[in-house]
């Protein structure tokens, strides 16, 4: 990833990144008490506004926190930010904490002014080599907690986990549990059978993808089959095609699983033709209100 864009914003206020400060008595920082949520930006507009910070609101909601900001205050946060740092193809990363309080208290949760920040960086975009090769990928036992579904900032598991594709020279991890495929350490996964495309269902154990909605209505419009449907690792394991989606990912092909060729071992025709859907539904976007 690029580094960070220069001017960040915390508490109000658009400031310089670097001097952007925060309590040590914060609660995020004593005990990962927040949530966040990351939005793709293409040419100065953000990339499923709304759903973002819907999920947003109901990663607070799950973590017993009121939302500091409603729509139109998010809205103009993130233009504002957009805005200060240059506008064209960013991400923003938000993040909201219960905040800090004087002590260090486990409970009772205290009603407490929010911390909210939020910072953008370049827009990582995949490379004509990377399109063609596709990703390579791991697997790996899911040890993360059992509420998966709240996008928290506590993400030392999914980073332990993400390091372990690194050390293997992959891309991404891929999780199982008990035989069953759930997402990867930052992503969401397809599994293409036969030219039809299952994804596993949402439940505590798999956080709702706001780009997997997005693949899910490309399915609708190209005339895809699709499936919610539970994936045995055999199935993974057999598929003609593996897709990752997330917002700074877009959909990648996965082309090697654990070092084994994935069907043909190079990008398949299913993701050929979503991934043409996908740029050009961002293309349609360009300009349109958000």
């Amino acid at each position: 990833m690029a580094e960070p864009l220069p001017i960040a914003y915390l508490n109000g206020e658009f400031l310089p990144l670097r001097e952007a400060r925060i309590s040590p008595l914060d609660r995020g920082f004593l005990f990962g008490d927040g949530a966040y949520e990351v939005i793709p930006v293409f040419g100065g507009r953000p990339f499923r506004f709304g759903p973002h910070f819907a999920r947003l609101t109901r990663s607070l909601d799950a973590l017993r926190m009121r939302d500091p900001l409603d729509l139109d205050g998010w809205r103009a946060l993130s233009q504002g930010l957009i805005d200060a740092n240059g506008g064209g193809d960013q991400y923003l990363y938000v993040q909201v904490t219960r905040g800090a309080e004087n002590g260090r208290n486990h409970a009772p949760l205290p009603e407490i002014e929010r911390t909210v920040f939020a910072f953008a960086a370049p827009l990582p975009r995949p490379s004509a080599t990377q399109l063609a090769q596709g990703a390579s990928c791991i697997t790996a036992t899911d040890t993360r907690w059992a509420r998966c579904d709240i996008k928290s900032v506590a993400l030392l598991p999914n980073v332990l986990l993400r390091q372990q594709s690194i050390d293997a020279g992959a891309a991404e991890t891929i999780l199982l549990r008990d035989g069953w495929l759930m997402e990867a350490s930052a992503s969401t996964v397809h599994v293409i059978v036969d030219g039809e495309v299952l994804t596993p269902p949402n439940s505590h154990l798999i956080l709702p993808g706001t780009t997997r909605s997005v693949v899910e209505e490309l399915m609708l419009g190209l005339g895809i089959p699709h499936r919610t449907v539970p994936i045995a690792e055999a199935t993974l394991r057999a598929a003609d095609e593996i897709w990752l989606a997330a917002a700074t990912r877009e959909i990648t092909s996965v082309t090697r699983l654990d070092g084994q060729p994935v069907g043909a071992g190079v990008p398949g025709p299913v993701w050929q033709r979503t991934y043409r859907a996908f740029q050009d539904l961002i293309k349609r976007l360009a300009g349109t209100p958000w």
